[in-house]
């Protein structure tokens, strides 16, 4: 490889002189924009216990009503960036919400994309255009960017999910904002889930009604769960994994950011090839461990840890466990350098 020239190699005038120009030389940077053979992501692999951060989160309930804070969050900062950095990894942010009894969070839009997987609790519910959609343990809920959306609790206990965006993203690009309005209107039947994309292989007929962009924004995870089961039943003998897709057109169901759940049995180990992608690991249920590049993560239910991109990762299960990975495979689709590297 070749050996490139420093900055303190120049003469001080010239330097001088660049600055006054507002230029700089491009050799003494080109290794680190533009290292050989893979990434060196700033990105660190994190880990956040559930049970230590679920008292914070209640504690923040008593703290600050929701009023004040619009969406009560505990943000989960990558390490490699520092306690509180917006970014989990370099495209995905991650942050603990909570809801009380009786409580709802304004309705607002912005340019980000939104997952919410939810943690725990019962009778919450978002409102997306004007859409109810319950919020049941693990299921996946959508809130895309462009959509008004707006949170509600009817039931008796705290509801908490994990918030998944691709802000990092947009706040890059200095395109991130957001609007606030009214509490919306709730149409009187059941989300899309439960009525026209009830079952897998079956959409409304094309001639009644064109598909909306996102024609289904939760994804109840007992039906998740279920196709998991059927997979590793059937299947032969490798780790059950499923992609929420879009029903309508089998794309992954946000431009930047896709999910996959996946399903271990007791004893059964994972080791996946290195993925140019970043990950943002969810234990649903179950216990087990991770080792990520040489770091041992022991997780157990409700935990979140991550993954840098071509971070080499082995599972291990040691109780059968369920686990959703968000990523950002489709927006490195869109920008056609996606690579998987056998290990």
């Amino acid at each position: 490889m070749t050996q490139l020239g420093t900055l303190e190699e120049l003469p001080q005038d010239y330097r001088d002189a660049m600055d006054a120009a507002g230029v700089a030389p491009l050799w003494p940077m080109m290794r680190n924009v533009l290292p050989h053979g893979a990434p060196k992501p700033v990105t660190r692999s994190g880990y956040w216990s559930y049970q230590a951060v679920r008292p914070l989160l209640l504690r923040a309930g008593e703290l600050t009503p929701v009023e004040k804070a619009e969406r009560r969050v505990l943000v989960l900062s990558d390490p490699g960036r520092g306690v509180g950095a917006m970014q989990a990894t370099a495209s995905l942010y991650l942050g603990l919400q909570l809801l009380l009894p009786g409580e709802t969070a304004p309705a607002h839009v912005h340019t980000p994309s939104a997952t919410r997987i939810i943690v725990e609790g019962k009778g919450g519910y978002t409102v997306v255009d004007g859409e109810k959609l319950p919020m049941e343990d693990g299921d996946l809920v959508l809130t895309p960017g462009g959509d008004w959306h707006d949170h509600g609790h009817e039931g008796a206990e705290p509801v908490v999910w994990l918030d998944v965006l691709d802000l990092p993203l947009f706040y890059y690009l200095e395109g991130s904002y957001a609007k606030e309005g009214p509490l919306q209107a709730q149409r009187n039947r059941p989300d899309a889930s439960m009525v026209e994309y009830r079952a897998a292989g079956l959409v409304p007929s094309r001639s009644r009604a064109a598909a909306r962009r996102y024609p289904m924004t939760r994804f109840p995870w007992v039906r998740t769960e279920e196709a998991l089961r059927e997979i590793a039943k059937y299947g032969d003998g490798g780790v059950a994994e499923v992609d929420y897709v879009n029903p309508e057109t089998g794309e992954d169901v946000l431009p930047v950011m896709g999910f996959t759940a996946m399903m271990l049995a007791k004893g059964q180990a994972d080791h996946p090839p290195l993925r140019s992608s970043s990950a943002a690991f969810h234990v649903v249920k179950g216990r087990g461990r991770s080792r990520i590049d040489g770091r041992v993560i022991e997780w157990g239910p409700k935990d979140t840890f991550t993954a840098a991109p071509f971070a080499e990762i082995d599972h291990e299960a040691d109780e059968e466990s369920f686990l959703v990975r968000a990523h950002d495979r489709p927006l490195q689709d869109k920008l056609g350098y996606y690579e998987e590297r056998s290990r």
